[in-house]
């Protein structure tokens, strides 16, 4: 089946959950309310797109490329970005749900994630130098091995992170935040 080639269009109001999802290359391209929960993208490529009020959760990423893709308003539980095609990827996120999705190994400098929720969503190995998580509640999120060099995280709340096995060097802090750092030391810090 040959890949088709979108460039500048609007999907608007389309449930792929009962259309199908053509594979290919979307250039320039808006999501807006459309249902994706569950489909498959992968080997699909967004250059330059957003999404905007949509579901997709449970989306099959695999060797999937996101290349300045913004995600506005999206609910995306359980998403495996360590599967998507790790070239040049780029991505944002405004005011999304990604709970239990996954980042594992993945070079995402300069994120940002803004009025953004990332339950238990799992960080091991990423590079995040450089990211801002600008009110985001990152309870129960796993860093494991993972680069926060200059990253802020001074509106973030929720998160534990040990700076013995993370690299935080230059990390924004609020103080409020400080007890993110310090919870394997089982501290009763009072405000």
């Amino acid at each position: 089946m040959k890949a088709e080639y979108f460039d500048g269009q609007t999907f608007e109001n389309i449930d792929f959950t009962e259309t199908s999802f053509a594979k290919g290359e979307y250039d320039r391209c808006t999501f807006i309310n459309c249902a994706l929960a569950g489909i498959d993208l992968s080997g699909c490529l967004f250059l330059d797109c957003s999404f905007t009020s949509c579901n997709l959760s449970m989306v099959n990423l695999s060797d999937t490329a996101f290349r300045d893709v913004a995600f506005n308003g999206c609910k995306m539980l359980g998403l495996q970005f360590s599967r998507c095609n790790k070239f040049s990827i780029i991505f944002s996120f405004d005011d999304c749900n990604l709970t239990h999705s996954s980042f594992i190994e993945l070079k995402l400098k300069k994120t940002s994630f803004r009025n953004t929720i990332l339950h238990e969503v799992d960080f091991t190995a990423s590079d995040l130098s450089g990211s801002a998580f600008d009110n985001c509640d990152l309870s129960g999120a796993i860093f494991d091995n993972t680069d926060l060099t200059q990253s802020d995280l001074r509106t973030a709340y929720g998160y534990s992170i040990d700076p013995d096995i993370n690299r935080v060097k230059n990390a924004k802090v609020s103080s409020s935040g400080l007890s993110g750092f310090l919870n394997k030391y089982n501290l009763d810090i009072e405000p």
